[in-house]
């Protein structure tokens, strides 16, 4: 019996595992993401798919950890410092906007026909976003640090705040509910401040010498251990005080973030992260009653457009009255106006005291899911219906008729360094970027750049590519300086052409374009970084200089072997740190052994009749 139920287990964990791995590239593949890879794979194999697993809530609770420790590694990418800084956004942006979507749906209810408190219970339940979608779009287009990525983290941490007194109102809104006495719902408050002042207090003074102890013992498992332990044990003492566990777990990762062993915690919760993260949006689409939907669907399509409009238009309104952008606030709108995770703990706690039945739970439980699921859907058509920001051109001139010697395509770090030995010898240089920021910038430090795109063919003429004498490509993305080295040898064979490599592969691919020099943008500097480091440890300036020169001659062999046989080959001249079976000098010698007795004669004489 025991063997069976081993085996059991063992299919549903092959069977999570497999849809994963299945559904999500599929669906990456489809510009579609990877969220709504896992929902959908969450629906297929769940009790109202396939039916491989018939209970989805033992699996969303575990899975609600991905989201635990997701918010733990945003907490330590955001020092206490930074996260003051943003208490304007959370008390302010995030309390206006959580107040004014729960007015806008709350009304939605109201001309539904539905009871104050029903109604107030689902739009309040649909204003709280969900957070691990949020997040991992966020994550997914690098924009969690960017400031608008900020101000969204900021909402959302108000959000999971805001749990508390909703929960509060739900035990008010009871019938009965009113006899709780004012003294009980001050002794809640009091635990969940007790409880955050308690972990901010661990966190300041136990926490450092706590790992500082354990990373003594030289025990990598321990400190993987204790990294679970603190994200763990911080959201079930935010758990148990009556606040969110995801709560709980950022602020042990702001606690921890100026910490000498934050990168070490990182790198230690971020598999459990991925894993765990992925088993949520399993389960969420495992949790989709799809009998209640067939049998509601006219009432859930109503309500899943109503809630997710109405949102979006409060989100809006409460950005454009903040004076947030037309892009940016709509990108906000359209990112925040699904209902999330803590609605599912809302309608529970609801249902539970009688306000709504459970049949309405599982209405609008579908409905918060089929939203999570548009989510992904809505911002992809952002993408295809909203043009991108033009760039304002007042007071930046384009590139036309240009006739310098030297033609920059580039004006960043690199291109501006680049430029100064020409411009220093008196060498006519004219420069070319599509920044316009960067232009204008440069303007203040007396450099004239003109506005174009180097990988067009029309703007290359206007800039006097046909004209000059050499370009320099010195932009920062690799395939945009392999794009424009083919453009420029395709149109312009013999002009000759210099560009930045980002590295060896990009090396290799230019020289293959036919660039005449390429230089990979780290390998000078690094080599004059160790060349120092080497000198502060006390070797002589001349045997530091031989030894540098002896990495180029390596460099170089290795890179012609690599033009030949493909970017794995000429591994043997790299000097690893660690032991080679075979041992091999270090240079070619300059000249061949000569025998010094009769002895050494014979042994090389032996070797060269081996070989």
């Amino acid at each position: 019996m025991a063997a069976e139920a081993a085996g059991s287990d063992l299919i549903h964990v092959v069977a999570l595992l497999a849809a994963g791995v299945v559904a999500v590239p599929i669906f990456k593949r489809m510009g579609l993401g990877s969220i709504l890879g896992y929902l959908a794979a969450g629906v297929v194999i769940g009790p109202f798919g396939i039916g491989i697993f018939s209970e989805s809530e033992a699996i969303l609770h575990v899975a609600e950890l991905g989201v635990v420790m997701f918010l733990f590694i945003i907490g330590l990418e955001m020092q206490p410092s930074r996260l003051w800084g943003l208490r304007r956004e959370i008390f302010g942006l995030g309390a206006l906007q959580v107040g004014v979507c729960a007015l806008l749906l709350t009304g939605v209810g109201l001309a539904g026909g539905f009871p104050v408190s029903q109604s107030f219970v689902a739009g309040a339940g649909f204003v709280l976003t969900s957070t691990a979608i949020v997040m991992q779009l966020l994550e997914e287009r690098g924009e969690i640090a960017a400031p608008k990525g900020q101000r969204i983290v900021s909402i959302l941490l108000l959000e999971d705040l805001a749990i508390v007194p909703l929960l509060a109102l739900i035990a008010f809104l009871a019938p009965g509910g009113g006899d709780m006495s004012l003294s009980d719902r001050l002794t809640e408050v009091g635990i969940g401040l007790a409880a955050i002042v308690g972990l901010v207090v661990a966190g300041r003074y136990l926490l450092n010498p706590f790992f500082r102890i354990l990373a003594d013992a030289r025990a990598r498992e321990v400190m993987t251990a204790a990294a679970l332990l603190v994200v763990l044990g911080s959201a079930l003492a935010m758990q148990l005080s009556g606040l969110s566990m995801a709560m709980g777990a950022f602020l042990a990762g702001v606690l921890l973030s100026e910490s000498t062993f934050r990168h070490q915690l990182e790198a230690d919760v971020e598999p459990f992260r991925g894993v765990l993260l992925g088993l949520f949006f399993l389960a969420v689409g495992m949790s989709l009653d799809l009998h209640v939907v067939v049998e509601n669907w006219q009432l859930v399509a109503v309500y899943v457009v109503a809630y997710m409009v109405i949102k979006a238009i409060g989100i809006y309104l409460v950005a454009r009255i903040l004076k947030t952008g037309h892009r940016e606030a709509l990108e906000r709108a359209v990112f925040m106006a699904q209902g999330g995770e803590f609605a599912f703990v809302l309608y529970s706690a609801a249902a539970a005291v009688g306000i709504i039945d459970s049949q309405a739970n599982a209405t609008l439980t579908a409905i918060v899911i089929i939203s999570m699921v548009l989510t992904p859907l809505a911002i992809v058509a952002l993408r295809y219906l909203t043009p991108r920001d033009e760039q304002s051109l007042e007071g930046v001139d384009i590139a036309d008729g240009l006739s310098g010697s030297v033609l920059i395509i580039g004006f960043g770090r690199f291109g501006q360094i680049a430029s100064q030995p020409l411009l220093l010898r008196g060498i006519d240089v004219s420069i070319i970027d599509n920044d316009v920021e960067m232009i204008q910038a440069a303007a203040d430090f007396g450099f004239k750049v003109y506005y174009g795109d180097g990988t067009r063919l029309d703007i290359l003429h206007a800039a006097g590519a046909g004209r000059a004498r050499a370009v320099l490509i010195c932009v920062d993305k690799a395939d945009v300086a392999i794009r424009i080295a083919e453009l420029i040898k395709g149109e312009f064979p013999l002009l000759t052409v210099l560009a930045r490599a980002f590295d060896r592969g990009t090396a290799l691919q230019l020289i293959r374009a036919g660039v005449d020099f390429q230089l990979r943008e780290t390998f000078e500097s690094a080599l004059v970084f160790g060349g120092s480091t080497l000198e502060a440890l006390g070797i002589d300036p001349e045997e530091v200089a031989e030894v540098i020169e002896d990495v180029r001659r390596r460099d170089t062999a290795r890179f012609e072997m690599q033009l030949a046989e493909g970017i794995r080959a000429g591994q043997r001249f790299l000097k690893g740190n660690i032991g080679t079976p075979i041992p091999t000098p270090l240079t070619p010698p300059r000249r061949t052994g000569q025998a010094l007795n009769e002895e050494t004669a014979g042994v090389l004489h032996k070797s060269e009749s081996a070989d």
